[in-house]
């Protein structure tokens, strides 16, 4: 099956020879055994070192055992899985024997996993013996599921994949699949309603490599990458499996949770070169007692992304560290970041500018291109953009407009062509007549030294007027007082417009978040 050829950057925007018959799994292992990188250590997880000649061995073992179970070109096999080699392997096979893989979130809840295996209809699960649990009633309920296969300790009565792999062959001819059929799919998080499966063509991945992960990031053959965020998270699913397996470089897997510790744990022992996180948790690294040195960890470049990096935030990790964190956004409909900052030209409280082969447009109240320096619906244009939400009609009409997807974000562009986030479209406040962008008061109250994290909604005061009202976390052992949260209203206002200061201030321990990072405001609006 033919390979994708190298992106064209003498054109503007890049342009990527994808072939029409072309399978993604295909191109992602062959590009590297026919670089002769077949002896080459394409991951390491906590149990071992798994090579690119392994991985593709892997990949075929499991193509078999899919076919085995009696799984067509076109199924859906939902994978709820923690990061170690089963993922890519089990993930790669899906899609290289022509069958759909639904990336699922591990942190979700019983009733998300009954409502996803119903929505989609999967017809086979893979999930991991450490979460089985929380499957155990929606596999009773589901009136489509005909496969299990446990992942890790075996479960009685269900399938081992390590057992069944282990019998089938190391051969596997690649199905025939065309660049523009669907190939995965990735449910949103549902952070403002029911999780929507986001349907992915074959050709996203490798453009998304080929976009902004060789120009903007700057990955390379040399390069070992750890991403705190997990593979089921679209920003996690290419910096640990497209973005590496595009050059051949290096990936480190971690199961665990994410925190500051297990984190400087991999820093300091595994030696990544680039490490990709979100805005809490470097918050959550730069408070912590246990802060490497700069000389103890091998980071040239990070990453962030699932909400805007606060500036004071960047500016910190660059001072300790020495290296800069490449705020960007993306979303799960874009499938990866498409607007960025850049190595050398990082301009911390922005998320840059758009990458190479997409158009951004913000867009005004009567669907005209705003202005420079005001606010506008960010809209994309590229070739990474989801085909359609399953069974969503009208959703998808809403967000895929033409060749342009609606992001749901406000942002500002500034006269340097830099944009900055202005808060989600439904969390804008007016106050006193002028719009409020929640982000930029939980950086003024994050830019002081005893706050940990910060969010922002609209109360209504006495006078039935809209204020904002703040929440916030402080760092261990500050006060939460009168007198601190005055100081804090103060320092707002000596760095804001006197009107965007919050007029209340609530101290709790921590903020409701989804799996991704994600501040829920709908919950504190409550």
């Amino acid at each position: 099956m033919p390979s994708v050829s190298e992106a064209d950057h003498s054109v503007s925007p890049p342009q990527l020879k994808i072939p029409r018959e072309y399978n993604a799994a295909h191109d992602l292992i062959e590009r590297n055994l026919q670089a002769g990188r077949s002896a080459k250590i394409a991951y390491i997880d906590d149990n071992g070192e798994y090579s690119y000649g392994e991985l593709a061995q892997r990949v075929n073992r499991i193509c078999n055992v899919l076919v085995r179970l009696g799984l067509q070109r076109e199924d859906r096999l939902m994978l709820a899985h923690l990061d170690d080699i089963d993922f890519p392997s089990t993930f790669l096979a899906a899609i290289k024997a022509g069958i759909i893989p639904i990336a699922t979130n591990t942190l979700l809840t019983p009733n998300d996993y009954d409502f996803m295996l119903r929505d989609s209809r999967a017809k086979a699960l893979v999930v991991s013996s450490a979460i089985f649990d929380k499957f155990k009633d929606a596999i009773e309920k589901s009136p489509y599921l005909k496969y299990v296969v446990v992942s890790g300790a075996p479960i009685e009565g269900f399938q081992s994949l390590r057992s069944v792999m282990d019998r089938e062959s190391e051969d596997f001819e690649t199905v025939s699949t065309v660049s523009d059929e669907p190939c995965f799919w990735l449910y949103s998080s549902g952070s403002t309603g029911t999780p929507k499966g986001t349907v992915h063509v074959h050709s996203s991945m490798i453009q998304t490599a080929e976009l902004y992960a060789r120009p903007i990031l700057g990955i390379r053959e040399s390069d070992v990458i750890f991403s705190a965020a997990k593979l089921f998270f679209a920003y996690g699913l290419g910096n640990a499996l497209s973005f590496p397996m595009s050059v051949g470089a290096t990936t480190i897997l971690m199961a665990e949770r994410p925190t500051p510790d297990s984190v400087f744990k991999r820093l300091k022992e595994r030696r990544p070169t680039i490490f990709c996180g979100v805005p809490t948790l470097f918050g959550a690294m730069m408070a912590s007692v246990h802060l490497p040195k700069s000389e103890d960890i091998t980071v040239r470049i990070s990453t962030s992304a699932g909400e805007a990096l606060p500036a004071d935030l960047g500016e910190r990790w660059t001072k300790h560290f020495g290296s800069e964190i490449l705020d960007g956004i993306g979303s799960t409909e874009m499938l990866h970041i498409f607007l960025s900052n850049r190595p050398g030209e990082v301009n911390y409280g922005t998320t840059g500018k758009p990458v190479p082969g997409y158009q951004i447009r913000l867009v005004g109240e009567n669907d005209q291109e705003v202005g420079i320096g005001e606010l506008g619906e960010l809209q994309i244009k590229g070739p990474t953009s989801a085909a359609y939400y399953w069974n969503q009609r009208e959703k998808s009409m809403h967000t895929f407009v033409g060749e342009w997807t609606r992001a749901g974000d406000k942002y500002s562009k500034n006269s340097d062509g830099y944009f900055t986030y202005g808060g989600r479209s439904d969390d804008m406040l007016k106050v006193s007549g002028m719009y409020v962008s929640p982000f930029e008061v939980e950086a003024a109250l994050m830019s002081h030294p005893d706050v940990l994290e910060a969010a922002i909604v609209g109360d209504i005061d006495e006078e039935n007027l809209v204020k904002p009202r703040a929440f916030v976390v402080m760092k261990q052992g500050q006060a939460h007082s009168e007198e601190k949260a005055s100081e804090l209203k103060q320092h707002v206002k000596n760095s804001l417009a006197p009107f965007k200061y919050p007029r209340w201030i609530n101290f709790v321990d921590e903020l409701p978040k989804t799996a991704t990072g994600k501040i829920q405001r709908f919950k504190l609006r409550k």
